[in-house]
């Protein structure tokens, strides 16, 4: 008769091999399932060929790791995929006309930043400054004007520029030409020297030499700056100096800093290109300009408060 075994003693005998085989027991372990049988795997497209071998990391930083400097750029690459297809002819005049309208185009402005009214002590009068230009992004043809006079009397001063502008950087541009003078006193004519840009922090300034048909030797230095208070309202200080080499009697300007001027002015865009303002403006004349002054029986220094619009189109 066989005995039914407890089921601890199952247990134990079910265990035993794993026991084993932990303690390092030498038992013959069960012979593994045969591997399933696969079909022969299809030919490998790149056998017998050698694959490249992976790139080999730059030595030093490259890109944006540089370290800053001022070392010249890389050239501007000059080969076009299409050159290969196409007959050289063809691509020159496509080039020519991707050129013009991407930024070889001729263009122009008309802005007068100043047309005012300025109300004084017992004289009013009036004032204008403005400039146009047609051309390109590298040379370009300058007209400049400014002038001011009392009502009731003749301009006091006026001039007109016609000047040929190189730029020279992104920001500056090199300006050469000849300025006519009217108003009070004789006409004159000068040759005309200057520079005129954005220095940084967005300042517009201005620098010129005058060398007159008589041999006057006279210098400008001027600029002004758009301190943007709203999307509309801006406020412009500006200032000028004007220099001269020698005393010039028929002008009544004296040697050395002649006179100087300080303004500061409210706008209001209506529009961009309309913008009516107000304002203060303080001048002074300097040196033997202010001596000149005192004999003609004329202020030395003057404020006036100014109103008026800026427009450019």
């Amino acid at each position: 008769m066989i005995r039914a075994l407890p089921w601890t003693t199952l247990a134990i005998l079910a265990s035993a091999p794993a026991f084993a085989q932990h303690h390092g027991a030498h038992e013959t372990a069960p012979a593994p399932p045969p591997a399933p049988q696969h079909s022969a795997p299809a030919a490998d497209p790149h056998a017998g060929h050698t694959m490249p071998a992976p790139a080999a990391a730059p030595a030093g930083p490259v890109g944006t790791d540089l370290p800053a400097g001022d070392a010249p750029p890389p050239p501007v690459p000059r080969d076009r995929y299409a050159d290969r297809f196409f007959p050289p002819e063809a691509m020159a005049r496509g080039h020519h006309a991707m050129m013009q309208e991407g930024g070889g185009q001729r263009y122009g402005q008309l802005l007068l930043n100043l047309a005012e009214v300025q109300i004084r002590n017992g004289t009013d009068g009036y004032r204008w400054d403005g400039e146009a230009f047609f051309g390109g992004d590298i040379d370009r043809l300058w007209l400049k004007s400014e002038g001011e006079g009392s009502f009731g009397r003749d301009t006091e001063h006026a001039e007109v520029q016609a000047l040929y502008s190189r730029a020279i950087d992104p920001y500056f541009n090199l300006q050469a030409g000849v300025r006519q003078d009217f108003g009070a006193g004789r006409d004159r004519t000068y040759a005309t020297l200057g520079i005129e840009g954005l220095a940084p922090y967005q300042f517009h300034t201005e620098a010129a030499l005058f060398l007159s048909t008589r041999g006057d030797l006279l210098g400008r230095l001027g600029g002004w700056y758009d301190q943007r208070i709203s999307q509309r309202l801006i406020l412009q200080p500006r200032a000028e100096l004007n220099i001269a080499a020698q005393d010039v009697a028929a002008t009544r300007t004296g040697s050395g800093l002649s006179d100087a001027e300080l303004g500061l002015r409210l706008r209001y865009e209506l529009r961009r290109e309309f913008a009516p303002y107000v304002g203060v403006s303080w001048s002074r004349k300097l040196g033997d300009t202010a001596r000149f002054a005192r004999q003609d029986g004329d202020e030395v220094e003057d404020t006036a408060f100014v109103a008026g619009v800026r427009f450019w189109f």
